[in-house]
């Protein structure tokens, strides 16, 4: 019998969390060859374009009606983690920032006060598939920091510190480190209005890396945090003595150690962990406050200024196909990874 796991819950596409993390989507899609244009190379014929979310043939359009994706859309009050390990993603935002980024990047981007952006996935490979695969994490903003200005980052992937080990029969376990620390590693700085920017939130996002008959300890934490582990890619493993199966998440008690030991294929798991922030949430779609009146101002808010209105000229912006990875910022800074 397990002291470490509190609950075992089932994986579907919008994963359960708890706070100060408020929405985890899992997008795995198995695109087609692209055209010049970026879109798939395939009908789109019987897709209820718009609202494709039902996986035909291995992928989805989503909201996108040439291009994969969720063109323009505003957000208030909360944080988007969005970690790519396979494909790319297209930013485009109303404070005037931008990005390509994909291939193990992470962008983190602080709605606060108010922002739009569109997230599209353009398709690359006019020769081969175009897989994508990523996590939208939904971290929320405690009530002093609802309304701090938009703030838009890269965490590259050539910076993201990984941290490995190995067993005692030398299977090596590698740990991604996004957010908060694992031994002596700390995550790349986050936003600086951030719920993680408090060490003492304890505020982890890690994607664990455990092959084939690895066997890995998952350090204890504080107490009193909520951490959950989701077990996403691979077979079967035992977590601190229990039989498990992939696409199940466990809710855990933060104060103890967890052993993984993998007993199929290459397990992939994330970890999402915090210290609650405790306060009431009211939540209306793409607005994260605390009260009604709050929720209410934010859609009036949003009806009178559109929040800075849309500078690009698509709603499902897209950038030019030779640009490769990078960030515009809403300062003129431009960067790249290394």
């Amino acid at each position: 019998m397990s002291s470490a796991i509190l609950k075992r819950l089932p994986l579907q596409m919008f994963w359960p969390t708890f706070d100060p993390f408020l929405f985890c989507a899992f997008h795995k899609d198995r695109y087609p060859k692209a055209t010049a244009e970026m879109e798939p190379a395939a009908s789109l014929q019987g897709r209820p374009l718009g609202q494709d979310f039902h996986g035909i043939d291995g992928w989805r359009m989503y909201h996108g009606r040439k291009v994969p994706g969720f063109p323009v859309h505003p957000h208030r009050g909360f944080e988007t983690v969005t970690i790519v390990n396979q494909g790319f993603v297209d930013h485009a935002d109303s404070i005037g920032a931008a990005g390509r980024y994909g291939q193990g990047d992470t962008q983190w981007m602080t709605a606060g006060s108010g922002v739009q952006h569109s997230e599209m996935f353009p398709l690359l490979d006019e020769e081969n598939e175009n897989p994508l695969e990523l996590f939208q994490v939904w971290l929320n903003l405690p009530a002093k920091n609802k309304m701090v200005p938009p703030h838009f980052g890269m965490l590259w992937n050539e910076d993201t510190p990984i941290v490995k080990h190995q067993d005692a029969n030398g299977a090596e376990t590698s740990v991604k480190i996004i957010a908060g620390e694992l031994g002596s590693v700390t995550a790349l700085d986050c936003p600086p209005d951030s719920w993680a920017a408090d060490k003492n939130n304890d505020v982890a996002i890690w994607l664990i890396d455990v092959p084939e008959t690895g066997l890995w300890i998952m350090p204890k934490a504080q107490s009193g945090l909520n951490r959950t582990l989701y077990f996403f890619e691979g077979g079967s493993a035992v977590i601190d003595g229990v039989e498990v199966s992939v696409n199940e998440a466990f809710v855990l008690k933060s104060d103890e150690a967890l052993s993984i030991q993998n007993t199929g294929k290459k397990a992939r798991f994330l970890l999402l962990q915090g210290k609650p922030i405790g306060e009431h949430v009211e939540q209306h779609g793409p607005f994260v406050m605390n009260t009604r009146q709050e929720l209410q101002k934010a859609f009036h808010d949003y009806q009178r200024t559109q929040f800075g209105g849309w500078p690009w000229p698509r709603n499902d912006q897209v950038h030019d196909k030779t640009k490769g990875r990078f960030a515009h910022h809403a300062d003129k800074l431009d960067e790249r990874p290394a």
